[in-house]
């Protein structure tokens, strides 16, 4: 059993690296809200966001305080009023949004602070800096309503949170902004982050939601653009109302120049690390260009698939298959769409009595190699395989013997072949066979 555990630990710590490359000295703007603080698990997120900065990514919090003021405003018999979806914050309401801004803060030092020896932030040496990054203006009178200290970001300062991260510091931001006139004003945590994201060119901003994550069908959204996010709020009146408002601000955000941003449930243990480390993620990603897709292929694909591997089969590189032959077998392919265009396809024919299937077909269009496709492909096929009980992967190949080789392939003989392909050898062709272990 240790042993199990031991292999899948180091498979799961391998297979972060690619993302801990990635990652490492990029900017992240991460907004939580004021239930995420008061939280008695708010430790962990701290414990996770900690790990992020000792990976080198450069970090600013945009943090919430809706129940830190709430809280303050009931010891004082008063209530923060909301008028068509905006709050209206008089004196006696700034007065509690300060206290309760200055109470997170210090909260959030604290526990960057910590360096218990047997505490996850063991070792861990953090500087967290704030201050008066945000320069706001006052909402104003809207249809009548003089919103008073509710104000809307009026500029941000770029460098100086720049500097900050430059240094190696933790930026940590309230939802506060100040006037030129020296007026404080109460802000929305999303919209800071969102701003913060923009003007500083992050390449993350994430979200962390307290209710479930975006779901079609029952699976989290993984991925929508812009004009995604306003078809879905378009259509979906169902969904909440701090969704709805994460999603309008993502939405802006990319099209403000924020290259990522994700929305995660804080609901799911561990979600901003799942999110950031492994292939699937927790979330939902918004991106300004649409991913691209991939997918199981369907019978009219068959075109595409064909226009994609007709000229490797003229070169013999590929077995010639006809239309009627990939129409039956369309089922066994998986692709990648670009913009309704078929860019990579391989296909997956399992021999389940041997506990074995055949990688065949792999193909990626000629403006499109060398940017990882077939990776990725291949990848998902392994993924495949292992849900179905496959323990190795086989292929046949002429040409691309040592590209397979380079992803784990090793040399086989015929003989290792299931006795169904075996008999199916062609010996003119002469083919390598290849074979792979599956974890």
């Amino acid at each position: 059993m240790s042993r199990i555990v031991s292999d899948s630990f180091i498979n799961w710590f391998r297979a972060t690296s690619p993302y801990v490359h990635a990652h490492r000295g990029k900017t992240f703007v991460l907004a939580f809200s004021g239930q995420a603080v008061a939280d008695e698990n708010f430790s962990t997120l701290i414990h996770d966001i900690a790990l992020l900065h000792g990976l080198g990514i450069r970090l600013v919090l945009v943090h919430g305080s809706r129940p830190q003021i709430e809280e303050r405003l009931r010891l004082r018999d008063a209530e923060m009023a909301y008028i068509n979806g905006l709050r209206v914050t008089d004196e006696t309401a700034l007065t509690c949004v300060k206290e309760a801004a200055g109470s997170v803060r210090v909260e959030i030092e604290a526990l960057f602070s910590t360096a218990a020896s047997n505490s996850p932030m063991a070792g861990a040496q953090i500087r967290v800096t704030s201050g008066n990054f945000v320069t706001a203006r006052p909402i104003g009178v809207r249809e009548g309503t003089d919103y008073l200290y509710t104000g809307e970001v009026r500029r941000i300062e770029t460098r100086a949170i720049c500097n900050q991260l430059e240094a190696g510091n933790l930026v940590v931001i309230p939802p506060l902004g100040y006037s030129p006139t020296g007026e404080v004003f109460n802000l929305s945590a999303a919209d800071v982050a969102a701003a913060v994201a923009a003007s500083i060119n992050a390449d993350k901003l994430i979200l962390l939601t307290e209710g479930k994550s975006l779901k079609r069908s029952g699976k989290t959204l993984s991925h929508l653009t812009p004009a995604q996010v306003d078809m879905t709020l378009a259509r979906r009146a169902s969904l909440s109302a701090e969704l709805r408002l994460l999603l309008i601000k993502a939405a802006t955000a990319c099209r403000k120049g924020v290259k990522r941003v994700h929305l995660v449930s804080r609901s799911i243990e561990g979600a901003l690390l799942r999110e950031l480390f492994t292939r699937d993620g927790a979330g939902t990603l918004v991106s300004r260009e649409p991913f691209d897709l991939i997918r199981q292929a369907r019978i009219d694909d068959v075109g595409g698939i064909l226009a994609l591997i007709e000229p490797l089969e003229e070169k013999g590189m590929l077995v010639r298959r006809s239309r009627e032959l990939l129409e039956t077998e369309i089922n066994h392919f998986t692709l990648i769409e670009r913009d309704g265009t078929v860019i990579a396809c391989a296909a997956i024919f399992p021999y389940e009595k041997d506990a074995m299937a055949e990688v065949a077909c792999v193909a990626v269009h000629p403006d499109y190699q060398g940017k990882g496709f077939g990776d990725t492909l291949l990848q998902r096929l392994e993924q495949m395989a292992v849900q179905q009980g496959i323990e190795t992967l086989f292929v046949l190949t002429t040409v691309s013997s040592h590209w397979f080789q380079e992803r784990g392939f090793r040399k086989g003989e015929v003989q290792s072949l299931p006795m169904a392909r075996r008999s199916l050898y062609n010996y003119r062709r002469n083919s390598r066979v290849l074979v792979k272990q599956l974890d």
